[in-house]
């Protein structure tokens, strides 16, 4: 066998150092322009600046959380990590903006779900009157609410996930104590098992969409494939697509689907994301959001 000249050994080690690693990801946070300071999150003092953002930002397949999306009308909308069948559940909310927008996020964690969001099976656990007090090197220090370590172990750690699931959305928060006390912060990573096999970031419960709708979350699925399908007022069936997220069988991946519809007026109807059984082709870990579809 002939000797690789130098040249070439050198552009095949470089070339195989750059090759990306199967690592899977624990999803991004809502992606959005942060313009205004009403995009940081805000406790009694912060010493970690924030992220500058001039441009609008994409999610990307890394767990580093986003800004919340703020807009000219003076609204923000912040992701809210709720609960579903003892599992994490993501929903969103627009809200005024304000400074104080971690503070905001507690606030409507502690409020829980809107009628729409507990038909679809949403619930919280966190209790109201927490607030974070201080923000640095990456760490959001909160006055935790009355009652958030009461229950057992199980429920006093997926109370926890909410919260940090939450707050790490803020591009100056990476982990969470609860407490000053607390020399243990936790971050996103710590309760990646509290995750369903699918999550749907979007659209969210209740969300006006048009066709074809976008689709999107992270999923660890067989195959890393991911299926979405598009129902009517009376369930039947009117769009269906497929894709394959960023990894999967054993790795948690992103996913994105675009699922055309033809619907001839508007009304309700469900954005179904599901995973096609090997064994027996039948629709298994399906999340179901209801949404108003347009038609005409």
């Amino acid at each position: 066998m002939r000797r690789l000249t130098a040249p070439l050994a050198a552009l095949l080690l470089l070339t195989a150092g750059c090759a990306p690693a199967r690592t899977g990801t624990l999803g991004p946070a809502p992606a959005g322009a942060s313009t205004s300071a009403a995009a940081t999150p805000t406790g009694t003092s912060r010493t970690h600046p924030a992220s500058p953002s001039p441009s609008r930002r994409q999610p990307s397949a890394s767990s580093t959380p986003l800004a919340p999306d703020t807009t000219a009308s003076g609204t923000i909308t912040v992701q809210l990590w709720f609960t579903r069948d003892g599992k994490l559940a993501p929903t969103r909310r627009t809200l005024p903006a304000t400074l104080t927008t971690s503070r905001l996020a507690l606030a409507e964690l502690a409020t829980g779900p809107s009628r729409a969001e507990t038909a679809a099976g949403l619930t919280t656990l966190v209790p109201p009157g927490g607030q974070v007090v201080h923000i640095a090197d990456g760490v959001a220090t909160l006055a935790p609410p009355a009652g958030i370590d009461a229950g057992g172990a199980a429920s006093v750690r997926l109370r926890h996930a909410q919260v940090v699931w939450t707050l790490t959305q803020f591009p100056t928060v990476r982990r969470v104590a609860f407490g000053p006390t607390d020399t243990t912060p936790t971050g996103r990573g710590d309760y990646a098992d509290l995750l369903p096999p699918i999550v749907v970031t979007a659209p969210s419960v209740g969300d006006r969409v048009t066709s074809p709708v976008t689709v999107t979350g992270t999923a660890d699925v067989f195959e890393a494939t991911v299926s979405a399908r598009v129902l009517d007022p009376a369930g039947r069936e009117i769009g269906t697509a497929f894709t394959t997220a960023t990894c999967g069988s054993g790795c948690r991946g992103d996913y994105r689907i675009r699922v055309g519809y033809r619907l001839d007026r508007t009304g309700p109807g469900t954005i179904e994301v599901y995973e096609v059984s090997a064994r027996d082709g039948s629709r298994v870990n399906v999340v179901a959001v209801p949404v108003v579809l347009t038609g005409g």
